[in-house]
């Protein structure tokens, strides 16, 4: 199981099909009860409409018996007098509840004093009105309301008229044998003859369950339907989008495998996020192909660079173990020299290549020059204040490197350079020999790269110099590029940001 919704593809079907979920239970409870408010109105509105045309009646003075809504056709009535007795009822009407009185065999009782004509009552007697309309009797009292607002029970009334509020109650009745559920309005009336009556009229509710039931059950089977519809849909589009991916992490488990940083992932023909995703990922492993390309030329090459000086060294100390006056002291001390040097190269190139950070010291390029220029012979310095940012072991070595190689390839001089462009720090330094070609200007700050073939490793060195002081440029924000003097030869110019600045690299 926890397999099975680790995918994305199963969370995001779950997902979908979870809002749809909520989002159509919510609907569905919001139509189901806005459906029983306006049925439940309906029934309210017949009820009342009985209940007035019986009040009508006896305002008219008509007698009981000949009261035309006590047929039971039309629902159940009652006739409540002031006393809460049931003077009126429907016929064959054998139970009832949620009105007045659960009584349904009329008493009649004579009118009271204070309900005739002539009596000034007011109204206001704590008993007048409908006792029992406010729900207590097995009803919801909370949505009785009079229609004007007044309540219906505490109208003054006048001999002959009728109460405007009417009080709403659910209910049920038993009329011949059929029970059901109703709605009841009351509505009082003041009559000339009998005093002050309520009349309970309902109507069946019937409707009303029928239609939230057939409603309900179309949602409980629609409702699942729906749901799998969503799934499904959502499952397959879902699929066809993670299609790429799948086949973009197939490949990279097969590279992973074999180890051919050389194949690539296929690239969908679209311009998604996942074409995106492919391209990107094929740009890493272009990049990863060089970086273990250029790590594996390193390594042959450093095995080569320092298979010589040991070899020689060796050779010299077999030769003077047998025969030690033909021991050459110089040569052994010369390549060891050598051999320490290759190595401190070979080690900043490996701290250079695991992104070590310089440090974050300010150097004033000007002093610098001038103290890696004294004691070079043919070295002139031109150089304004210029502070950078940086280490300033590491830019020495970069100076020293470019002095180096400079003094090689010059005939008589080389010049140094500081000056200050914008936000930048220039230092170059030109020499007056035969200069770079211009396609060997990038190949020359390769790793192990001599561009003169005859010249000896002695004269030339490992070929690392102009690598590292390209690499700690980078290193430091700034570049490291070759050129042409402006008097012939070659000119190196490193730039960096001036202190300060924010490094990029």
């Amino acid at each position: 199981m926890s397999r099975l919704f680790g995918s994305v593809r199963s969370r995001a079907t779950l997902g979908a099909t979870l809002v749809v979920a909520v989002a159509l239970v919510a609907a569905g409870t919001a139509v189901l009860l806005s459906l029983r408010s306006n049925l439940i109105g309906e029934a309210g509105t017949r009820a009342e409409r009985s209940a007035r045309a019986v009040a009508a009646e006896l305002a008219a003075r008509v007698p009981y018996d000949r009261l035309s809504g006590l047929d039971g056709d039309n629902g159940p009535v009652q006739i409540v007098g002031r006393d809460g007795g049931l003077v009126a009822a429907s016929e064959d009407l054998e139970r009832i509840s949620g009105t007045a009185t659960g009584e349904v065999t009329p008493k009649p009782s004579a009118p009271a004093p204070g309900d005739d004509p002539d009596d000034a009552d007011d109204g206001d007697d704590p008993d007048d009105g409908t006792d029992g309309t406010d729900g207590t009797d097995g009803t919801d009292g909370d949505d009785a309301e009079g229609s004007d607002g007044s309540g219906g029970s505490d109208e003054s009334l006048a001999p002959g008229e009728i109460a405007r509020g009417t009080t709403f109650n659910n209910g049920s009745a038993t009329i011949d044998g059929d029970a059901e559920d109703y709605r009841f309005a009351a509505v009082d009336v003041r009559t000339l003859d009998r005093g002050r009556l309520t009349v309970h009229a309902g109507a069946p509710l019937a409707a009303e369950h029928g239609a939230v039931a057939t409603s309900l059950t179309a949602m409980l089977i629609g409702l699942p339907l729906l749901l799998g519809v969503v799934a499904g849909v959502t499952w397959l589009v879902t699929g066809r989008a993670l299609r790429p991916v799948e086949g973009i992490r197939r490949e990279m488990a097969a590279i992973t495998a074999s180890e051919d940083l050389a194949r690539r992932v296929p690239e969908p023909a679209t311009h998604d996020e996942v074409a995106r995703l492919a391209r990107t990922t094929n740009e890493t492993l272009a990049a990863l192909e060089a970086s273990v390309e250029r790590q594996r030329r390193f390594v042959a090459d450093a095995s080569h660079e320092l298979r010589s000086p040991i070899a020689s060294l060796r050779t010299q100390l077999e030769v003077a173990a047998a025969h030690p006056e033909l021991l050459d002291l110089d040569g052994a001390v010369e390549d060891t020299v050598r051999l320490q040097r290759l190595a401190a190269d070979l080690l900043l190139l490996a701290r250079l290549d695991a992104g070590e950070r310089p440090a974050d010291a300010r150097v004033d390029l000007a002093a610098l020059a001038r103290e890696e220029a004294a004691g070079r012979t043919g070295v002139t310095v031109d150089a304004e204040p210029a502070e950078v940012s940086g280490s300033r072991g590491q830019l020495g070595r970069v100076l020293a490197n470019l002095l180096d190689n400079a003094r090689r390839h010059a005939r008589e001089r080389v010049t140094v350079t500081v000056r200050r462009e914008g936000a930048w720090a220039v230092l170059g330094v030109a020499d007056d020999g035969e200069g770079v070609a211009e396609a060997d200007r990038e190949r020359i700050f390769e790793r192990f790269v001599r561009l003169d073939a005859a010249r000896s490793r002695d004269d030339g060195g490992a070929g690392l110099g102009l690598a590292i002081a390209r690499d700690v440029a980078v290193r430091h924000g700034g570049t490291l590029t070759a050129g042409a003097a402006p008097g012939g030869g070659a000119l190196f110019e490193l730039r960096l940001p001036s202190a300060g600045r924010t490094r990029h690299g």
